[in-house]
Formats: structure tokens, C-alpha cells, sequence
């Protein structure tokens, strides 16, 4: 069955950086849209990024557009996000998802997504 494991979290001072994967299982990565969402305390979920099938496109929210990567490992079948320059405001639980069906990323990100994996908690402080 499809499976995602978040993992990679951890206590960072700012300016800090941490890598995250997200290893999947039951799919290959690269056959489908994969999107990194993030929750705050008290805030809704809400997109960071996401890369396309076959990497043919990505999309970065506004905040992090410049400090965060997101890249894949085919053989691996594992996405990594890449975090540079954390700001305290970085603080949530971080998710990896899986478009239900498409090849591109979302127009609404957070409802296209069908696959959820549990999340690690990353946070930002001093």
C-alpha cells in the first residue's frame, strides 16, 4: 500500500539548517506530484513546496522561496526537503504528500493531496 515516512526533524538555533526525507513506499516518486506541507500551533495546514512528476516544475510559498529545496532520490525513491537560514517562524510539524492522481502540482495544493504521511517536528530556536 502507499506509505510516507517524515522524518529528519529536530531543535535548530536560526539561521540553522536540517535536511527532511520523506521515504516512500507502494509508489515511485517520481511518477507522481510530491508536495511538503507544514502546521504551526493554533494555524491551519499549509503548503511549503512541491515538485512535479519528473521534476517538470516546482512550486515554493512566498516565505521560504530562496531558503528551502526540494529535491528526489529516485533510486532511493525518497524526497528530501532542504531547509537554509530557519527562522523561529519555520516552527511546525512538517508533512510529506502525494497528489491522488496528477503528474503537476495542485492548484489548491492541500486538497489535491491524498496521500499523507505522518509528521516531524521541526523547531526553530534559540
Amino acid at each position: 500500500d502507499v506509505q510516507l515516512q517524515a522524518s529528519g526533524g529536530g531543535l535548530v538555533q536560526p539561521g540553522g539548517s536540517l535536511r527532511l526525507s520523506c521515504a516512500a513506499s507502494g509508489f515511485t516518486v517520481d511518477d507522481y506530484a510530491i508536495g511538503w506541507f507544514r502546521q504551526a500551533p493554533g494555524k491551519e495546514r499549509e503548503g511549503v513546496l512541491c515538485i512535479s512528476s519528473s521534476a517538470e516544475s516546482t512550486w515554493y510559498a512566498d516565505g521560504v522561496r530562496g531558503r528551502f529545496t526540494i529535491s528526489r532520490d529516485n533510486a532511493k525513491n525518497t524526497v528530501y526537503l532542504q531547509m537554509n537560514s530557519l527562522k523561529p517562524e519555520d516552527t511546525a510539524v512538517y508533512y510529506c504528500a502525494r497528489a491522488t492522481y496528477v503528474r503537476h502540482c495542485p492548484l489548491r495544493l492541500r486538497y489535491g493531496m491524498g496521500y499523507w504521511g505522518k509528521g516531524t517536528q521541526v523547531t526553530v530556536s534559540s
